[in-house]
């Protein structure tokens, strides 16, 4: 996947929205105001040394220690709590994989909304 293809997909994800509040080089994806995935531009003040394309996204703890055990493109994310965060390498993964850990995300966050408001996604 490419960082459009990203964009397009997490989007399509009913209730979502986009915005950027941490400045020019990050876009957030929330659902009902909440963050479950933040896609990194390039440049800017969120650079990484190797300035490969990423994501954040936030995923259960034990789920996150999974993936960085069998994929080295899933590392702790670099400025999120790293228990509940991890930096994807979207462009080193199968786009199935990536799919499925965004759709994970926002599950996530979806199950912790009240439930009156969770039904709308469910």
């Amino acid at each position: 996947m490419d960082i459009e293809q990203v964009r397009e997909y997490t989007l399509s994800t009913p209730g979502v929205t986009e915005d950027q509040p941490f400045g020019d080089d990050i876009i957030t994806f929330r659902i009902e105001g909440k963050i479950f995935l933040c896609l990194w531009l390039g440049g800017g003040k969120h650079d990484m040394k190797d300035g490969q394309p990423r994501f954040a996204l936030k995923l259960a703890p034990d789920r996150n220690e999974e993936l960085r055990e069998h994929y080295s493109a899933i590392l702790p994310a670099w400025h999120w709590n790293k228990k509940h965060w991890s930096d994807v390498y979207y462009e080193q993964l199968e786009e199935e994989l990536v799919e499925g850990l965004i759709k994970e995300s926002y599950d996530l966050v979806v199950s912790k909304l009240p439930k009156a408001v969770r039904c709308k996604y469910q």
